[in-house]
């Protein structure tokens, strides 16, 4: 079967379903490869005709939205107590020097950290939960995290769209080689921008260090 041929036989309905429940998941505080599974959206949107990119964005900025929400929520009632429980059960997300240094950033960014947080893989993960278990307000914490959540979905779907169906233009005769190379452009440009904001949290990280002495 040619590519283009089975592309068009998944069910865009599973498709949205696997993006709201995941990044959704993933923003709750469960280690999910939220990222991953909306720029995989994103790019076969550009080559499947029932895809609506635009639904795609929506759907991944309620996931994410609703996810932190319900993640607050548990933080606020959890507290210490959940992070210690999820230290143990995923200490490569949850380790105490993660913790520490993204309650150190949240206490001296508020409502910026949960914004730009949206950005940063770790902080994605802990920024509903670790913003309630500090009581920040939750009308402040709505606001910043709806608008990170759609900056975050909605800049990544249409930057992913729009270089799948660049390349395809480009690639058309060559259906394969459009396919390999909008996914490796994707997941190069994801992996940047993870990397610069994991960069820039690691030297708020740093500098932070010293006032805790």
């Amino acid at each position: 079967m040619h590519i283009d041929a089975w592309l068009e036989t998944i069910p865009p309905l599973l498709v949205y379903l696997t993006v709201g429940v995941v990044i959704g998941a993933e923003s709750l505080g469960i280690p999910l490869p939220g990222e991953i599974v909306l720029v995989s959206a994103a790019l076969l949107a550009s080559h499947h005709d029932g895809l609506n990119p635009w639904l795609i964005g929506a759907v991944a900025s309620g996931g994410a939205i609703a996810g932190d929400s319900i993640g607050y929520l548990i933080g606020r009632k959890g507290g210490q107590r959940l992070f210690d429980w999820a230290g143990r059960k995923f200490p490569k997300h949850f380790g105490p020097a993660h913790v520490a240094a993204a309650e150190r950033l949240f206490r001296k960014r508020g409502v910026w950290a949960v914004f730009f947080g949206r950005f940063v893989a770790i902080l994605r993960i802990l920024c509903g939960p670790l913003a309630g278990s500090l009581h920040m307000h939750y009308p402040r914490f709505l606001l910043a995290n709806a608008l990170g959540g759609i900056a975050w979905a909605g800049g990544t779907t249409a930057l992913v769209y729009t270089l799948g169906v660049v390349a395809e233009k480009w690639l058309s005769r060559f259906s394969y080689i459009a396919l390999a190379v909008a996914v490796v452009v994707g997941v190069v440009v994801s992996l940047v921008i993870k990397k610069r904001m994991g960069r820039r949290h690691e030297e708020t990280r740093s500098g932070s260090a010293p006032a805790e002495r």
